[in-house]
């Protein structure tokens, strides 16, 4: 395991190459690969473990009896999935987690990652501090999409989270994580419907976009 890459992570920030090998140990590290598709966590699954993504890109879904997808939230590399629930310990999940593209994941015990082991190290602690950083962080995130969620029309949703990415980067043009399908899937909205709603506020000088690239331009901020 590359020291080095995982210190770029927010789990390990502050710990040293040497500390992150000897917290490996302790934390029962293990990397398993996974294809485009494949399923991390299925909903009804009890974690004992979170995962991190050493590569590649994960999402958290729901999916209804019709085969619905909703997407609650994506994961790139060095970000971290799973904690809430792994925390609980006994509570089911009732969302799947699933491999967005080809795939790592080093996955760690969450039972030793939160009680102190025997060598009482340091790095130990500044572990629990971090991951509870991140804790706070996507319960930010979930707070942020109910409010995307909340607005009644699809362009009103599009330029919520829009403009929420664009305050997250501090620039008017950024890299969105989604393509359209997932992009309407996160929404939860019709991906035509959506599209149409796009293209209509490209021409109305809004905002420009190619692909998952977008900027905003001031107008936006007027309509909105």
């Amino acid at each position: 395991m590359d020291s080095a890459l995982l210190q770029k992570s927010p789990l390990f920030a502050g710990i040293t190459p040497e500390e992150i090998e000897r917290l490996l140990h302790c934390l029962g590290g293990r990397v398993k690969s996974y294809g485009k598709g494949d399923f991390i966590f299925h909903a009804g699954a009890v974690l004992h473990q979170i995962g991190l993504v050493i590569s590649g890109k994960v999402q958290v879904v729901k999916e209804d009896y019709w085969g619905n997808r909703l997407i609650f939230s994506s994961m790139e590399q060095g970000q971290l999935f799973g904690e809430s629930y792994a925390c609980l310990q006994k509570e089911p999940l009732e969302v799947s987690i699933v491999s967005a593209t080809d795939s790592q994941i080093l996955f760690l015990d969450l039972e030793h990652a939160l009680s102190v082991c025997t060598c009482a190290c340091g790095c130990h602690t500044r572990l629990i501090r971090n991951l509870m950083t991140i804790l706070a962080k996507h319960n930010l995130n979930l707070t942020r999409k109910v409010q995307h969620m909340g607005q009644k029309t699809t362009r009103e949703k599009l330029l919520a989270y829009l403009w929420s990415i664009s305050q997250k980067e501090q620039s008017e043009e950024f890299d969105i994580p989604y393509n359209r399908q997932e992009l309407a899937d996160y929404l939860a909205v019709d991906r035509s419907a959506m599209s149409a709603e796009l293209s209509r506020m490209k021409a109305e000088g809004l905002v420009e976009f190619h692909k998952n690239h977008f900027r905003l331009t001031e107008h936006s901020m007027e309509d909105f």
